[in-house]
């Protein structure tokens, strides 16, 4: 019964911040993903991926950065994706709504199954915590950290976004927020241990630069 009350509140408190606090959002600076580093020590990424039209159209994005970073020396490979949206509202005229779509409830559709969930701690240099995700379709495997950062907040679960967003927008008139996730192949010769090191190395390097990308 708590559990029903809970969800009922967030989600009235989700169609609140919608349908009745969706104009005169302030949106803050921010500098552009193009202008990301591709270089981050030994890792590179050489070739951005531009996502197709009907994704952005379903997504809703302001900006994103999608690329597979390369570290040549350790033959290793994480690809990142930042999705970033300068507002998380219901447009009036239209109903669409351009609010960050959770990755969980993705994954099954795109034929990926999830065979360990949980949310730690972000111990690489950003204050917070993420979802760590081990996903499997057919033989391949993969890592997956992801996390919702906004206004200098980083928190891993669905209904602390909507909650923190709904806050923001009381007192900050602010609904923009990120999506950051990290996937690492789990090669077949590779250990867990191993794809969750490179996660780290390069998450220790991309956490510091985000603020300038993603407002505090």
């Amino acid at each position: 019964m708590l559990k029903l009350a809970v969800a009922l509140f967030f989600l009235g408190l989700n169609g609140y911040v919608y349908w009745y606090m969706g104009n005169d959002e302030v949106i803050p600076p921010r500098t552009d993903f193009a202008e990301f580093p591709d270089v981050l020590g030994d890792w590179k990424c050489e070739d951005r991926d531009v996502l197709d039209p009907a994704i952005l159209n379903n997504l809703k994005l302001t900006d994103y950065l999608a690329c597979n970073y390369y570290n040549e020396p350790e033959n290793e490979a994480v690809h990142l994706y930042i999705g970033y949206h300068e507002r998380q509202t219901r447009d009036r005229n239209t109903g669409e709504v351009a609010a960050i779509h959770p990755p969980e409830h993705c994954l099954p559709g795109s034929g990926w199954d999830v065979i360990d969930s949980k949310v730690v701690p972000t111990d690489f240099g950003i204050p917070g915590e993420a979802k760590r995700f081990v996903i499997a379709k057919g033989r391949q495997r993969a890592l997956v950290y992801f996390w919702y950062q906004s206004n200098g907040r980083v928190v891993a679960r669905n209904h602390h976004k909507i909650f923190w967003m709904f806050l923001d927008r009381t007192l900050h008139a602010r609904t923009d927020g990120s999506l950051v996730r990290f996937t690492v192949p789990i090669q077949f010769d590779q250990s867990e241990e191993a794809a969750e090191a490179s996660f780290k190395e390069l998450a220790a390097r991309v956490a510091p630069l985000l603020p300038a990308y993603i407002p505090n």
